[in-house]
């Protein structure tokens, strides 16, 4: 999917960025949708939404999702950790 373009001279630039920003945020969560959206692809909408189940629960769990709830209430940028 694209949402957005560059010219090549600013490609290098754009993406790192991208990259720094992606790599501060709830990495474990990032990797939960990944894998939810490629099982999504090969089963049913029940065993989906009974992954997307599991992995709700999973993320629930996490240093990521506290500290993400921490920061806003506190009406903070969150500090995500990947843990």
């Amino acid at each position: 999917m694209i949402y957005k373009t560059v010219d090549d001279s600013a490609l290098s630039t754009e993406s790192r960025g991208l990259a720094a920003k992606l790599a501060a945020g709830p990495t474990r969560a990032y990797g939960l949708i990944r894998h939810g959206i490629q099982a999504a692809l090969e089963q049913s909408l029940t065993e989906t939404l009974c992954l997307e189940r599991h992995h709700q629960l999973h993320a629930g769990r996490t240093e990521d999702f506290a500290e993400g709830v921490a920061a806003f209430k506190e009406k903070r940028s969150a500090a995500f950790k990947g843990k």
